[in-house]
């Protein structure tokens, strides 16, 4: 059962109707601070914690979002379910703007952006094969199916690095290589959340068609930003649908969420550093002691 659920929201998304209780907490971690005051509270018994993706304000590019502080953060204050509410393009006719679509594959397109916990004499190789929490995925589905929207369970979203928006010639690559939806930060969120062995998905609504549909105009932020209005709506009724199935299901035992590390530490265990043992203890000390 989620015992805490994180939020990573982007602009405007901070809290939820109804939350009770709420404090702003501020912590470092050893990957730097996050990019805001987390911000907790208790909605129908269930404890939530927020995080403002991009700073409150939306002062923080895609590529300089903390992941891994962030991610940090949210383990350290016992979270162990995430929800990761994300703004894409469509990629496909068929997905339209004010669409949810649940993804359930990735593929990574940035550069440079710090995509792991480990190294500094603490190596693990997590499997990505399937990165999303199943048993999550199903229960938000379930929920965007009882609001009424249009969604899509399962596809592929690309990740690229922007600020920029694509150019057509990538956009139409990228739809051939049979990817669903686009945007910039679900990795290297998604990677950090498995290592930190917890049930991650990402909550994606669409915005607009990027740049590659013919009778569409190209995006831009005023669209966006339209949009994001209407969605945010949406994601207040999904969380609401789905946090009491958070709370009364247990995760079904097929979910390998939370045992993603057993096998992963490669490194023999007296060449590790009481200094990486502490810095790492939220994430590894229930395999290193």
């Amino acid at each position: 059962m989620a015992t805490r659920i994180g939020i990573i929201g982007g602009s405007g998304l901070y809290d939820l109707d109804g939350l009770t209780h709420v404090r702003d907490v501020s912590l470092s971690t050893p990957f730097g601070d996050p990019s805001d005051a987390l911000r907790t509270g208790r909605w129908d018994n269930l404890e939530l914690v927020f995080v403002p993706r991009h700073g409150r304000g939306h002062r923080l590019m895609p590529s300089e979002i903390p992941y891994r502080a962030n991610i940090y953060a949210l383990k350290s204050l016992g979270v162990d379910t995430v929800i990761s509410v994300s703004a894409v393009g469509s990629m496909r006719e068929e997905l339209h703007p004010g669409d949810v679509v649940l993804p359930t594959q990735y593929v990574d397109r940035t550069r440079a952006r710090p995509a792991t916990f480990f190294g500094d004499g603490l190596v693990a190789h997590v499997s990505l094969a399937d990165p999303v929490c199943p048993w999550l995925v199903e229960t938000l589905s379930t929920a965007s199916a009882a609001c009424g929207l249009r969604h899509k369970t399962g596809g592929t979203y690309i990740c690229i690095d922007g600020p920029a928006f694509s150019t057509r010639a990538e956009s139409n690559i990228f739809r051939s290589w049979g990817v669903d939806i686009i945007g910039m930060t679900a990795l290297p969120e998604a990677r950090l959340a498995r290592e930190a062995e917890m049930h991650y998905a990402t909550l994606a609504l669409v915005t607009d068609y990027d740049c590659w549909h013919a009778t569409e105009a190209a995006v831009s932020v005023d669209d966006v930003i339209a949009v994001l209005r209407q969605n945010s709506a949406n994601v207040q009724r999904i969380l609401q649908r789905a946090l009491p199935q958070l709370r009364a299901l247990d995760a079904p035992t097929s979910c390998s969420c939370t045992d993603a590390l057993r096998d992963a530490i490669i490194t023999a265990r007296d060449a590790i550093s009481q200094t990486r043992r502490d810095e790492l203890a939220p994430i590894v000390s229930k395999y290193l002691g």
